[in-house]
């Protein structure tokens, strides 16, 4: 199952018809309760419960359950920030993801209710959804965002809080898996894009320190050219990417256009299926503004951008 996904919007729709919720800068995550057993899916349908140890019990015991939300972490400012939890989603060993949740500990958006006790209510209007969400009691590891009727302020109340920004949903939505729909739009105000990267070059006299990433923009055209990205890439994040580009070597560029001289010199091409996380300092322009390197999201693949 992979979750239903909003479409980007300009505009905060008005109209009593629209609920409005906070963007999370998290990991979107599905989880379910089945004959007593939890697991927490990705949105690309990967198995992530062993990397949330302190979420993988569900505050309704053994009561049969689906729901979606977002798993989120807090930075030294007390904000919600995906870079907080980039040394937590990736681990796969028992050991490792307990003390790392009493280090970062993370907390369970719960933000639409799928199913519960074996009723399925994907045909129900989101309104019915939130209703019966909103009556389950949820708190402290899960629980449960508010929801506003005036999108307006709330677009306003998050951009001074510096929070991603929000989501709206239309009230008489149905959930439809997989699907991306205009009935949910988010609004995001921090200029943060994903992208794939197509080359990486060294540091300046050296041949084998990553210090900067090429990254594209997947278009019906092919991978289009946005920008190099070195900001942002300190020694950890270099030597993490270094292994992760490891035997994705290619001769030729993957850029569909052509790649500036100053930036193809030195490159070494990679094969496109790596997805990053890029702050910019704007958006519709052909070339990322002030580019700064913000995470991997081993949680998306190219196909989905």
């Amino acid at each position: 199952m992979r979750p239903m996904l909003a479409t980007h919007a300009e505009h905060v729709p008005p109209g009593e018809e629209w609920l409005h919720e906070v963007k999370w800068d998290g990991v979107r995550a599905l989880t379910e309760v089945v004959d007593g057993t939890l697991r927490m899916t990705s949105r690309n349908e990967n198995a992530i419960t062993i990397a949330w140890p302190e979420l993988a019990t569900s505050p309704l015991g053994d009561r049969d359950l689906l729901v979606d939300g977002e798993i989120i972490a807090l930075n030294e400012r007390g904000l919600p920030d995906f870079r907080t939890l980039q040394d937590r989603m990736h681990v796969r060993k028992a050991t490792s993801a307990a003390r790392l949740a009493e280090q970062v500990p993370a907390i369970y958006m719960v933000f639409d209710l799928l199913r519960l006790d074996g009723r399925d209510l994907t045909d129900q209007p989101l309104e019915a959804r939130r209703a019966l969400l909103e009556g389950l009691g949820l708190d402290g590891a899960w629980q449960v965002p508010a929801a506003y009727d005036d999108g307006a302020m709330l677009f306003d109340a998050t951009l001074a809080q510096d929070l991603e920004g929000i989501v709206s949903k239309h009230r008489t939505s149905r959930y439809r898996f997989g699907e991306r729909t205009t009935l949910w739009r988010k609004h995001a105000h921090r200029h943060r894009v994903t992208y794939v990267v197509g080359g990486w070059r060294p540091q300046e006299g050296t041949t084998d320190r990553l210090a900067a990433l090429l990254v594209g923009e997947p278009t019906p055209e092919g991978l289009l050219y946005r920008g190099r990205v070195g900001s942002g890439i300190g020694a950890k994040q270099s030597r993490a990417l270094t292994e992760l580009v490891a035997g994705l070597g290619r001769d030729a560029s993957p850029f569909a256009d052509e790649v500036p001289r100053v930036d193809a010199r030195g490159t070494h091409w990679l094969e496109p299926v790596l997805v990053v996380d890029i702050d910019t300092h704007g958006r519709g322009y052909s070339r990322l503004r002030q580019p700064s390197f913000q995470g991997v999201r081993t949680d998306l693949t190219p196909e989905d951008l």
